[in-house]
């Protein structure tokens, strides 16, 4: 499904050229839940964002079933980014002023803007049932300064999922939870992966959360190990 070949990220504060990542190789196939470990400051988000096409890499190519999508323009990026990606981050991120099931709303709602084809109701109706789904439904008319940290996130995995993307990008998900809700939302993510089929790959300091996934890629000085 995705294919990463030589890619390179650099930056350039004052100090002079930061390369954070040297030539990053990987493969991943459709319906697999990968987690990415390692060491602070080695380049895990930063290979995350460029992933989900957030950013672009330095040199190097991402195929995605064969297309190569730095390729494309940036309104021709961003749109495939908004229908085949999902991203879930460490802090929710969730917007302070909307209902639980507005924020999960909102994507669908900004394409609807853009095109027509789905109507406000088949929005609403999706988003409520992935709020059901992920067991925070009696919580949606509740703006995010009311739900706990858990169920923030679990609203934010919603909000990833309401376009209906093939691949998820979670950065940290459960680093900002205790550990046993940290526990319980990992288990969704493997139920979603199970049951729908949705490819993850994970960033996580949590080992044991880790071992869950079919795969674990350890990443040392901006490679993979």
């Amino acid at each position: 499904m995705i294919e990463v070949q030589d890619l390179k990220k650099s930056f350039y504060p004052p100090a002079g050229e930061l390369q954070v990542l040297n030539g990053i190789n990987l493969s991943i196939k459709a319906g697999e839940m990968v987690a990415i470990m390692g060491a602070s400051g080695v380049g895990k988000s930063t290979l995350l964002h460029i992933l989900s096409a957030l950013d672009r890499p330095s040199s190097g190519s991402i195929l995605y079933e064969g297309k190569d999508v730095f390729s494309l323009d940036d309104n021709a990026l961003a749109a495939f980014r908004n229908t085949s990606i999902g991203f879930v981050f460490q802090f929710h991120h969730l917007l302070p002023e909307f209902t639980a099931l507005e924020n999960v709303m909102m994507p669908g709602l900004i394409l609807r803007s853009q095109k027509s084809a789905v109507s406000s109701q088949e929005i609403q109706g999706k988003a409520e049932k992935l709020l059901r789904e992920l067991g925070v439904f009696e919580r949606k008319n509740h703006r995010p300064g009311e739900l706990s940290g858990g169920e923030q996130q679990r609203v934010a995995v919603a909000r990833a999922l309401i376009l209906g993307p093939k691949v998820v990008f979670a950065d940290e998900p459960t680093g900002n939870l205790d550990t046993h809700t940290g526990e319980e939302l990992f288990k969704l993510l493997l139920e979603l992966n199970k049951k729908e089929g949705i490819t993850f790959v994970i960033v996580t300091h949590n080992e044991s959360l880790s071992r869950q996934c079919h795969r674990v890629l350890e990443m040392v000085d901006g490679r993979f190990r």
